[in-house]
């Protein structure tokens, strides 16, 4: 392979054009120009700990020199970045050489790129560039990905359509019935498309100052978002994630480490007050805490998912979302094996869920859409996993199992997985008694109102159980009309989960029984899969049903 580490490049730093090729595999080019204005940003930002130590470090000992030192090393060192990182594209091969200090070459295979994902944050959008990150199916960690970062708005569209030129399917003829419904990749090429979102990354509204695109070149868009649906952003954890956070690099950098004393003074103030004052006080602490983590997570919601769609394109699926940092991922379907509805309780009590797709590779859980109603998952749903082993995409109204994996009733598991799930569900309330009755039996004195405790515990342990078993249950989808057999699975109540796994996908199966399994007739079995979280698990079937499902699945196992 030419073009080892130490050899000069072949582009001119000036323009970014590539000059003659003498090897044979295609010039060396480097990054857009403007990336000189981009690399010492990221620079400054990457070493922010070390910059601000510096100018702490200056105010302290009244020297501001020592306030310099940090912008006078990062800065140079993020200007020399763009002068050592190259990259060529071979007839077989894309590489990459980066590196100031450590040189770190990459080449990826043409033949192995299975998406070219687009990043644009909001400098790279004033300056009209855009990072592209390419990725073979493969998981890599984060200084293993190949990221082109970046390139000028107008080249990024071509260059992903070369890149994932292979991927398409072969051509079919536009008059063929259906032909614009099966691969709109296949009657036409799909850059009119790509430019025009590859324009909105770097801040043009191409929706809102030109007609919408007919024909294959524009997709079929599956998904959108609006913007009511963040009344749905607090039913989740993500607030009080953010919230977590926040607290704890508060704590790193010592704020709110004050210390606490509590003195007479203040035993008295608090006697003072009465037990309806500090019950009406955390009441209030409460709602203030409420508060404050939906807010978070309502703009955690809008900046991550402001304005997503979820596009069709046949033979890739590309998710673009983001307010201020813009991301359009491509997806290919040909490595998509399912998906997975997402139903916490809070989520599901307001009719709403998530929808992840079950792929091969790199992100094997790639969120498609996030809290929306259900009835927008549902669509979505029937739309990414209609048949496209080569036919036209059959009438949802003519063939109802389209529809199906979000809604068809799942077989319960009977009387003796439902008597699994109180037993799981009600050690609590033993377990308090046991230690309320210990002390009482060793003559201590324990007042009447901590037994009023265990009596709280029964019924809410019995509509955990119940809903639980409700939750409970599994489908087998025949196939039909050039889809495959679906395997449908959902399990769980306070994090509920309902997989819709294509049998293709399934490469083998393991029968687990607890002692207490065997006992009850029951076991938990678990198809094994190269794609999303590789294992999905029926627990609690009857064991009779086992086989007869495996055979329904996966016949030629």
């Amino acid at each position: 392979m030419s073009g080892a580490p130490g050899e000069r490049p072949a582009a001119r730093p000036d323009t970014g054009a590539p000059t003659r090729d003498t090897t044979g595999e295609g010039p060396w080019q480097r990054l857009n120009r403007r990336m000189l204005l981009v690399h010492p940003v990221q620079a400054v930002m990457k070493f922010l700990p070390a910059v601000i130590g510096g100018a702490v470090l200056g105010v302290s000992s009244g020297n501001p020199l020592w306030a310099l030192l940090g912008p006078v090393i990062v800065v140079p060192y993020g200007l020399a970045l763009w002068f050592t990182t190259t990259y060529r594209m071979s007839p077989t091969h894309v590489e990459l050489r980066t590196g100031v200090i450590q040189r770190k070459r990459l080449s990826v295979p043409r033949a192995r790129i299975r998406s070219v994902d687009i990043e644009a944050d909001p400098l790279h959008r004033v300056l009209g560039l855009a990072a592209v990150v390419i990725g073979t199916g493969q998981e890599a960690g984060a200084d293993d990905r190949f990221t082109l970062d970046a390139l000028a708005a107008d080249q990024v569209s071509p260059l992903r359509t070369e890149l994932l030129a292979h991927t398409r399917r072969p051509h079919i003829s536009a008059d063929a019935p259906g032909a614009s419904e099966l691969d709109p990749d296949d009657t036409a090429v799909p850059a009119g498309a790509d430019a025009g979102h590859t324009g909105a990354m770097v801040g043009e509204d191409t929706d809102s100052t030109t007609e919408p695109e007919t024909g294959a070149a524009a997709g079929r868009e599956i998904g959108h978002w609006r913007a009511e649906w963040v009344r749905y952003a607090p039913l989740s954890l993500t607030g009080f994630a953010l919230a977590a956070s926040a607290l704890g690099i508060a704590a790193q950098f010592g704020l709110g480490s004050a210390e606490i004393r509590v003195d007479r003074e203040a035993v008295d103030t608090v006697r003072g007050v009465g037990v309806a004052a500090l019950i009406i006080l955390g009441v209030l602490l409460l709602a203030t805490l409420v508060v404050v983590v939906s807010v978070a997570a309502c703009a955690h919601y809008l900046i991550t998912y402001f304005g997503l769609r979820v596009t069709d394109y046949g033979s890739t699926l590309q998710v673009r979302r983001g307010l201020f940092t813009l991301r359009q991922i491509t997806l290919d379907t040909a490595r998509l094996r399912g998906a997975t509805i997402i139903e916490p309780l809070l989520l599901r009590s307001a009719g709403a869920a998530q929808l992840e797709a079950i792929m091969t590779g790199e992100n094997p859980r790639q969120k498609v859409l996030p809290q929306s109603p259900r009835a927008a998952i549902e669509r979505t749903l029937a739309d990414l996993l209609r048949p496209r082993r080569g036919r036209p995409a059959p009438d949802p109204e003519a063939l109802p199992h389209l529809r199906a994996p979000a809604r068809i009733p799942l077989t319960p598991h009977g009387p003796a997985a439902r008597r699994r799930r109180y037993i799981r569900a009600g050690w609590p309330v033993p377990l308090v008694l046991a230690a309320l009755a210990i002390p009482t039996a060793a003559g201590w004195q324990v007042a009447a109102w901590w037994w009023l405790i265990p009596i709280a515990l029964v019924p809410i342990c019995a509509l955990l159980a119940e809903d639980r078993y409700r939750g409970l249950g599994h489908a087998v989808l025949p196939a039909e009309a050039g889809a495959p057999t679906w395997l449908v699975v959902r399990s769980g109540s306070l994090d509920r989960e309902r997989s819709c796994l294509e049998a293709p996908g399934i490469i083998g199966w393991t029968v687990r029984q607890s002692f207490w399994q065997r006992r009850a007739g029951l076991a938990t079995l678990s198809a094994a899969t190269a794609a999303g979280k590789k294992v999905y698990s029926i627990p609690d079937i009857p064991l009779d049903q086992v086989r007869p499902l495996i055979e329904k699945v996966t016949p030629d196992l």
